[in-house]
């Protein structure tokens, strides 16, 4: 069972997805994308290890970063 915190957490990357998503260029360097891996770790780990892990996959994801598939 999800709790309330979790519920909001994938909310706001479901508003990312539908708002901001498609003006940052709608393509993510991973697989599974960035927002989705966010959902799937909350889903996983709850909403602060989850949104930590999301948190830390986002700051990977630069010209520089990796790459690839990455799984939750």
């Amino acid at each position: 069972m999800r709790t309330l915190l979790s519920k909001l957490v994938i909310f706001l990357v479901l508003v990312y997805r539908v708002t901001l998503g498609p003006f940052m260029g709608g393509h993510c360097r991973f697989q599974p994308t960035c927002s989705q891996y966010m959902i799937d770790a909350v889903h996983k780990h709850g909403p602060f290890r989850g949104g930590w892990r999301g948190l830390k996959r986002i700051a990977r994801c630069h010209p520089l970063g990796g790459s690839g598939y990455d799984p939750a």
